[in-house]
């Protein structure tokens, strides 16, 4: 199956004329001259343009349009955070290649695979497609998206000083805190320090700061609150939830709280 609604036309807030809106147009008219040409050589199609059925009601097709403008927004960052430091290694691409394989097929993550290559040839207008997800997106939408771009930059084993000023940059132009960068680089990590910078506080915060610090970071990064993205969106929350429970933890045991 292939991308769910890309080829669709509905695509919502990503008018003609806006940054994501000239991308995805960019994306969409680089992919059709592309299956016209595999049409021409093979008699078939390598691309799925699937389209809304008249019998969705009003909320599916809200549902599944919120979603491809998710998905959609998500290759164009990143496809700037793989450019950042000069080199498209094939660890990263691989880690995309691998999510879309997973949740949507081999047929998706090699039309994902062949967006980002499309996206690369393109001089992506970062502060002007994040202020548009910014007006269309909620916070914790925003840092889902954020928290795919990390897990990109440490595919390879090494999150370079150029992919850190991206993201931190994605994260100003989406008009999110840069700080929240650094609290989901922290995610996973054994050390005390990084559990703190999880948790956004420094080493001394008190114990009631702390606490406070923790429930508000839970608020944020709840997975009801992107559970309309899908439900491979929402267990992507559930285990960065995990992980912030475990740095709140560690310092909890560290604390003897």
């Amino acid at each position: 199956m292939g991308l769910i609604g890309f080829f669709g036309g509905a695509i919502g807030w990503m008018v003609s004329g806006s940054p994501l809106g000239a991308l995805l147009g960019y994306v969409l008219g680089s992919l059709f001259d592309s299956s016209v040409a595999e049409q021409e050589d093979d008699g078939a199609s390598h691309y799925a343009y699937d389209t809304y059925s008249a019998d969705d009601n009003t909320y599916q097709q809200a549902q599944r349009t919120t979603r491809d403008n998710f998905i959609f927004s998500l290759l164009v960052l990143t496809a700037a955070v793989i450019k950042a430091d000069g080199k498209i290694m094939h660890s990263e691409m691989e880690y995309v290649r691998r999510y879309f394989r997973l949740q949507f097929g081999d047929v998706a993550a090699q039309q994902a695979n062949d967006i980002l290559l499309t996206l690369f040839k393109q001089d992506i207008d970062i502060e002007g497609c994040g202020r548009q997800m910014a007006d269309h997106m909620d916070y914790s939408t925003r840092l889902q998206l954020l928290d795919f771009l990390v897990g990109i930059a440490k595919a390879d084993g090494r999150v370079t000083p150029d992919e850190v000023q991206m993201m931190k940059r994605i994260a100003r132009a989406m008009l999110t805190d840069e700080r929240e960068v650094d609290s989901l680089l922290g995610l996973g990590q054994d050390d005390i320090a990084s559990a703190y910078q999880v948790l956004e506080v420094s080493p001394d915060v008190s114990d009631a700061d702390l606490k406070r610090a923790y429930k508000k970071l839970v608020l944020k990064h709840h997975p009801d609150r992107v559970a309309a993205l899908g439900d491979d969106i929402r267990l992507k929350a559930e285990e960065k939830l995990k992980l912030i429970n475990d740095a709140y933890n560690k310092i909890c045991r560290v604390r003897g709280l």
